[in-house]
């Protein structure tokens, strides 16, 4: 079944949204007062409509309490506008609200107003792009929790050549690597203790973020 998702505010964090989910088995709605950017969004979604989102009435139109999402992506608009749809979402009966700050004040007001979720594109994708400033062996890393991550990092020349068991990161850096995309085929793999890493491979792995510090050598 099709997931149904509004998205409110087609800036480039909202556009960029839209022709994500246009690629996933979603229904899209979007929303956005500037018809230009209505336009551009029409061919990624089922409906573009455009009207202002602080209108009550034209909101309730949506009919947000049978969709599976609400999304408030107007950050880089009037803060004002983002936190009226929010609490219009939440009063309207949304069952998931995700809105965007700007700030942490923003951020604490929407989800006083409603909010489930609130994401800031901003600062994570920083927090994402930080561990490539230490090193460049480092395409991203997800935390999940205080002491633990998962790394997606290039093979570092000293583990090249050789199969994972005679490596043994766990015992060695408490690394366990839960996947490996090969240079030669381009294809993701779950990894095996046989698995030879190749120069130029890139490893999917699950540790503290210590552990992958101490493996690629940076300090801190």
């Amino acid at each position: 079944m099709k997931k149904q998702v509004i998205v409110v505010g087609l800036g480039q964090f909202g556009l960029g949204l839209i022709r994500a989910l246009s690629q996933t088995n979603t229904e899209l709605i979007a929303v956005d007062l500037d018809e230009k950017r209505v336009n551009l969004a029409a061919s990624w979604v089922s409906k573009a409509l455009c009207f202002d989102a602080t209108d009550e009435e034209a909101l309730s139109q949506l009919r947000p309490e049978t969709r599976d999402v609400c999304i408030c992506a107007t950050g880089d608009q009037s803060k004002e506008v983002g936190i009226i749809c929010t609490a219009l979402f939440k009063q309207l009966g949304a069952k998931r609200i995700i809105s965007r700050a700007n700030d942490d004040l923003h951020a604490r007001i929407l989800k006083l107003v409603g909010a489930h979720e609130v994401v800031n594109p901003e600062w994570d994708f920083g927090a994402r792009y930080a561990p490539r400033v230490l090193s460049e062996n480092v395409i991203g890393e997800m935390v999940l929790d205080a002491d633990l991550v998962v790394s997606e990092i290039n093979a570092p020349k000293k583990l090249c050549g050789k199969s994972l068991s005679t490596l043994d990161l766990r015992k060695i850096y408490g690394i366990t690597v839960i996947a490996i995309k090969s240079i030669k085929t381009g294809q993701v793999k779950q990894a095996g203790p046989t698995d030879i890493v190749n120069v130029g491979d890139i490893l999917i792995s699950a540790s503290s973020k210590e552990a992958i510090n101490k493996l690629l050598d940076i300090e801190g």
